[in-house]
């Protein structure tokens, strides 16, 4: 059997707002364009620096509605998706290669507003009217540490 696996994981932040667009075919796309950084210890100068990757995420049809409503400039996001190489040619003729990820899958990470709890393409993180004063409203991605665990829970671990 053959296997291959095709996925690519990012945590970043947009770098500008989101570009919706349709297609002629009346399908919804969004561009974002997502800014990675890692920081290394250059041996010469013995300083901290920052090497920052941009990275052109492609999402289609309700998630690009989605990104183009909820996210802007400086969002920080979860992005799951698979790497597309394609070609194209321009206007004065030239060929030109282009590398993206197709997302599968985009979670908010920003904090709301009002509210302890991280958005997410679920929408599952609104506030709702019978929320109590300022307390959080509980989502899916945030654990609560302070409820007790599940007694049915087998703790033993067989080896």
């Amino acid at each position: 059997m053959s296997y291959s696996v095709n996925k690519v994981i990012l945590v970043g932040n947009l770098g500008q707002d989101p570009e919706l667009r349709s297609t002629p075919q009346g399908k919804s796309v969004c561009t974002l364009k997502i800014a990675t950084t890692d920081n290394y210890l250059d041996k010469t100068t013995n300083e901290w620096k920052d090497n920052t990757e941009w990275h052109t995420v492609v999402v289609w049809e309700r998630q690009a509605e989605f990104a183009s409503q909820r996210l802007k400039k400086g969002s920080k996001v979860y992005i799951e998706g698979a790497l597309k190489h394609r070609s194209y040619e321009d206007k004065e003729g030239i060929r030109r290669y282009v590398t993206e990820i197709l997302a599968r899958d985009i979670c908010y990470l920003e904090r709301g507003e009002n509210t302890g709890s991280y958005g997410s393409n679920t929408g599952r993180n609104s506030s709702s009217s019978n929320n109590q004063g300022n307390q959080p409203v509980k989502s899916y991605d945030e654990p609560n540490y302070n409820e007790s665990p599940d007694s049915s829970f087998d703790d033993e671990v067989p080896f």
